[in-house]
């Protein structure tokens, strides 16, 4: 049973992100229960008390990930009207909310899950696998050509061994990054979710190679106990060569 206590201050409003994490409001307090572990009970405690959770709630989002976009976006101007966009394991949906709101209705955006998503007003989702060899192509023609942005909150299902996990969060993200090459313009930004924990290497040289700037990004409503943080990588194709110096 979820029971709420103490009074909180009311709704957040719009898109501010201004002291989410400070912002006061009803605590909740998890009762236990002989069917539920204790280690249940503590994760769904810090779930709903978590500050994200709430203010997600509050402002009608799907995640509280929407959070982590709009973070990024405020420190590197991701997102403008009229962009092509591509969501990559866009379901439940959080970030293409944001994005169908900063793009507007003269941009385009489509979400890519292998999961069901439910509609959302300004997004065409496409369901199934980007690994598919006509992905790309059926992408680009979803789009009406090719991507400004492309966006990847992809991470596979937890094996519970923490080096199995991270080699295969890994090798999604870089199967991430080879796509998005496939379907970026010249100039377009490719943003990415990763864990750190030393197989990185290789989709970093990868990033460097492929674009002007490659910078690390770790949001606020990223948990601090976690390892994931982000990865934006700006000016596809547009890679600077130093000329060598006599």
């Amino acid at each position: 049973m979820v029971k709420k206590t103490n009074k909180g201050s009311g709704k957040s409003t719009g898109f501010s992100l201004v002291g989410i994490a400070s912002r006061r409001r009803e605590s909740i307090r998890i009762k236990a229960k002989k069917q539920r572990s204790e280690s249940s009970r503590k994760w769904l405690l810090r779930h709903f008390n978590d500050p994200y959770v709430a203010a997600a709630w509050e402002e009608g989002y799907r995640s509280r990930a929407a959070y982590k976009l709009l973070q990024l976006d405020e420190q590197f101007h991701l997102l403008h009207p009229t962009m092509r966009v591509v969501d990559l394991g866009a379901a439940p949906g959080g970030w293409s909310q944001v994005v169908a709101k900063k793009i507007g209705s003269k941009g385009k955006l489509v979400a890519l899950d292998i999961l069901p998503m439910e509609p959302l007003a300004g997004v065409d989702i496409i369901e199934m696998d980007f690994l598919k060899e006509d992905a790309p192509d059926r992408l680009k023609k979803a789009l009406g050509g090719q991507a400004d942005l492309v966006l990847s909150d992809l991470a596979p299902s937890s094996t519970g061994h923490a080096r199995t996990d991270h080699i295969r969060i890994m090798d999604m993200t870089e199967l991430a990054a080879h796509f998005a090459m496939e379907v970026l313009l010249p100039g377009g930004t490719f943003v990415c979710k990763f864990f750190q924990g030393g197989a990185e290497k290789t989709l970093l040289d990868k990033l460097k190679k492929n674009f002007s700037k490659v910078k690390h990004a770790k949001p606020a409503a990223s948990r601090s106990e976690s390892s994931e943080t982000y990865l934006v990588a700006q000016g596809f194709g547009k890679r600077l060569i130093k000329s060598p110096t006599n």
